[in-house]
């Protein structure tokens, strides 16, 4: 069974923030988890491009600014994720 866009999606969350419990992922926001500052910001990018083989424009990459909004970014690119 291949893995859907949603694991996809929380593997790279999980990897680029250094969390454990997906559980919390939904409310995830910039600034707002004591993980989410702007370097693992930066590591998060770095995750997504290389888990969905995309280039997340200047913008995306500083509009960002929640785990919703990131699933809204990668639907930009082509990458549904539900």
């Amino acid at each position: 069974m291949s893995e859907s866009n949603q694991q996809k999606l929380n593997r790279a969350v999980a990897d680029g923030l250094g969390l454990t419990d997906p559980s919390e992922f939904a409310e995830l926001a910039y600034g707002k988890h004591e993980n989410w500052d702007s370097i693992a910001h930066m590591n998060l990018v770095a995750c997504l491009e290389s888990e969905f083989d995309i280039m997340l424009d200047t913008d995306d990459v500083i509009g960002m600014s929640s785990y919703p909004v990131a699933i809204e970014i990668l639907k930009k690119y082509g990458v549904d994720v539900n």
